[in-house]
């Protein structure tokens, strides 16, 4: 899906006239929030968005991966599989799935943590303990009410912020803003801007954290590519940002193609970017999420440079300690109950 240009300006007569169907479906998803969920038996982080889109879920949850191998959890992460056609339970193999059977963020996390893909969250909580989970970490989710989850953590992207503010399809809030903040355990800014800056400011009044983090290029894809003028696609949530990262570890980047968000690119369009490329004496690059898309299609050209990035906060001793007390705080509240 490409976002509407609309989202994000402050007026618009399309947003008007779709306000009350985001009137609708706003009141239909905060009734949904308010359900009671289902007890995992063992602590369930969630990192979500208020919004459509992309705002920096994956690199947090893997960044969250790294956190609890450190403090002796086994942590196995719990996905729908968006744009995979499998219902799954099913835990991802990488040298057997492909994106468009597991949903490409499924495939390019399962490098670094067990991932169980399934449309029923119940059904992937039981396959994920199988696994031998201490903790299952949702990539999304934050608006379902299925499964009872111990922290919610909120990614928002700083550059960006929630757009024009209001509901799906008026705006790209999942639900009314209220109900969303006020079942937020944690903010993450990512990036240096300021336009969350007022839901930072109402978070930070609710005693919740503000944590701040930044996406770091890595250094191996950095001297790869340094040195060569680059022509960089990307079908992600917002392509530009993506592009903003090249240029920010110094990458020249001569030309771009930004894509809807989940993109499944087809041969045509492959040959032609490699034309193109080739036309202009230019390196392909794009990210690890498209570059696990394109696993599974006959004939991708050699030669296409995926760019990695990490994500790091600011205060990784608070996000540590922050992860540290809800776990105590799960288990202690399980334990109590017995």
């Amino acid at each position: 899906m490409r976002e509407p240009a609309f989202w994000y300006r402050p007026r618009s007569p399309k947003s008007h006239l779709l306000s009350p169907l985001g009137a609708l479906y706003g009141a239909i998803t905060a009734r949904r929030m308010a359900r009671s969920g289902f007890d995992a038996g063992i602590p369930v982080l969630c990192v979500g968005n208020y919004h459509v889109g992309g705002a920096g879920k994956t690199p947090t949850v893997l960044a969250l991966t790294k956190l609890l191998r450190e403090l002796g959890e086994s942590p196995v992460v719990l996905s729908r599989g968006y744009g995979g056609r499998l219902r799954g339970p099913v835990m991802v193999d990488r040298m057997r799935h492909t994106a468009t059977e597991v949903g490409d963020e499924p495939l390019m996390m399962v490098r670094d943590v067990p991932v169980a893909v399934a449309r029923d969250r119940l059904d992937g909580v039981a396959l994920a303990k199988s696994q031998g989970a201490t903790v299952i970490l949702m990539d999304d989710g934050f608006q379902n009410a299925n499964l009872l989850k111990d922290a919610s953590l909120i990614v928002i992207d700083s550059e960006r912020g929630l757009g024009n503010g209001k509901v799906f399809p008026a705006g790209p809030l999942r639900a009314p803003l209220k109900p969303q903040l006020s079942r937020t355990d944690a903010l993450v800014l990512i990036g240096d801007g300021h336009a969350a800056d007022d839901v930072a400011a109402e978070i930070a009044e609710r005693g919740k954290p503000v944590l701040r983090a930044r996406l770091k290029p890595d250094a191996d894809s950095v001297a790869r590519l340094r040195g060569k003028p680059v022509f960089a696609f990307a079908g992600i949530g917002d392509p530009e940002r993506f592009f903003r990262t090249l240029c920010t570890g110094g990458i020249d980047v001569a030309r771009t193609r930004p894509f809807a968000d989940h993109h499944m690119f087809s041969r045509d369009e492959l040959a032609a970017l490699t034309a193109d490329a080739k036309a202009g004496q230019l390196t392909l690059v794009t990210t690890e999420k498209d570059l696990a898309r394109l696993r599974g299609i006959d004939g991708v050209p050699d030669g296409i440079v995926p760019f990695k990035v990490a994500l790091e906060f600011d205060d990784p001793a608070r996000l540590k300690q922050l992860i540290s007390d809800h776990l105590y705080k799960a288990r202690e509240r399980r334990f109590s109950k017995r």
